[in-house]
């Protein structure tokens, strides 16, 4: 798995994930549990992760909704 997106914004991992599951591109999002347990004060960002064979296509996927790329995938 490779990271495409880290953001401390929830709202920005399920859009993004929504974006994703709409092109047919499996994604996992990790730290979910961290991020719950730190209370909401954005401390700790969730990832999400696609598999290297896509990383490509969800890379243009997230340009061209104007969301962050990872520069760590």
């Amino acid at each position: 798995m490779k990271e495409l997106l880290r953001s401390t914004d929830p709202t920005v991992i399920a859009f993004a994930s929504a974006l994703l599951d709409g092109e047919g591109i499996d994604c996992f999002e990790m730290d979910v549990n961290m991020s719950v347990l730190e209370g909401g004060i954005g401390i700790f960002p969730r990832r999400l992760l696609v598999h290297p064979d896509d990383l490509e296509d969800a890379q243009v996927v997230m340009r061209d909704n104007d969301l962050p790329v990872s520069d760590r995938g």
